[in-house]
């Protein structure tokens, strides 16, 4: 990597998200079925809005930067399908946490979805601003609204969108999924191991192998060789805006499920 690209991914690293305590949270004290229900309809929504690639694609290949174009095209086509997978996971903690089967078929996308979402109307419906129609907080949907960007392919927008992606990789690949893996696996409170076939949403993005790994090394990548003095503060305010909306949704979703006792500020 140049120096630029250096500081760029050290930005993430050193950022508060980078080590928030939401995951190791989560793994000191098992929360109760239905706030587990809530904490994954946050983070699936907001994931779900992370896969589709847009139009970045196009908008790289519009200012010459085909080979980069390609890359964040291997991962969208990589993260294509996961959506069953991630509910089919979540169901399948939920009825570990609660003893029984709360959900009675692990692959019905539709039904698992709409459980989660109950569960978040329930327990997280009182916050300000809380939308009851897509059972979202606020800052969920901020964080979202960083992703709905990909449809805009004017230069600056894709430099900007091109940063988000490069602080999202690193995050998914260096917090997110060994976050789940420290509350739902290494926990041990969901007596659940990655070689279970109803885990293999996380088995597959987790680790060296994993597909997340992969993701990070492309976006680098094109990062690397898209980077310029002309672009250099746009890739670097797309990679703020990703790390700024996110850490506030982990802020609010460990302060009123996990009770680390966080008040956001006013």
């Amino acid at each position: 990597m140049n120096a630029t690209t250096t500081e760029l991914v050290e930005q993430v690293t050193r950022h508060r998200l980078y080590t928030h305590p939401i995951w190791e949270h989560w793994a000191e004290s098992p929360p109760p079925p239905d706030v587990v229900g809530a904490l994954f309809h946050q983070i699936q929504c907001f994931c779900a809005s992370t896969r589709p690639g847009g139009a970045l694609p196009e908008g790289l290949r519009a200012l010459g930067l085909g080979h980069q174009a390609e890359l964040l095209e291997e991962i969208v086509a990589s993260e294509a399908g996961h959506g069953p997978e991630l509910a089919t996971m979540a169901a399948h903690i939920i009825n570990q946490a609660a003893g029984r089967s709360v959900f009675g078929d692990l692959y019905d996308q539709a039904v698992i979805e709409a459980g989660l979402k109950k569960a978040s109307d329930r327990i997280l419906g009182t916050l300000p601003a809380y939308d009851p129609i897509t059972g979202l907080t606020v800052q969920a949907r901020r964080a979202i609204t960083v992703f709905e960007r990909r449809k805009l392919t004017d230069p600056a927008s894709v430099m900007r969108n091109l940063g988000t992606a490069l602080a999202l990789e690193i995050i998914s690949n260096q917090e997110l999924i060994p976050g789940e893996k420290l509350a739902l696996v290494d926990s041990g409170h969901y007596r659940v191991s990655l070689d279970a076939p109803e885990m293999h949403y996380l088995k597959e993005h987790w680790g060296e192998c994993g597909a997340e790994h992969q993701h990070e090394a492309n976006v680098v990548t094109a990062v690397e060789t898209a980077l310029s003095r002309d672009n250099e503060q746009l890739i670097h305010r797309g990679v703020v805006d990703f790390l700024e909306a996110l850490v506030r949704l982990w802020d609010v979703l460990d302060a009123a499920l996990l009770q680390s006792g966080y008040a956001e500020a006013a």
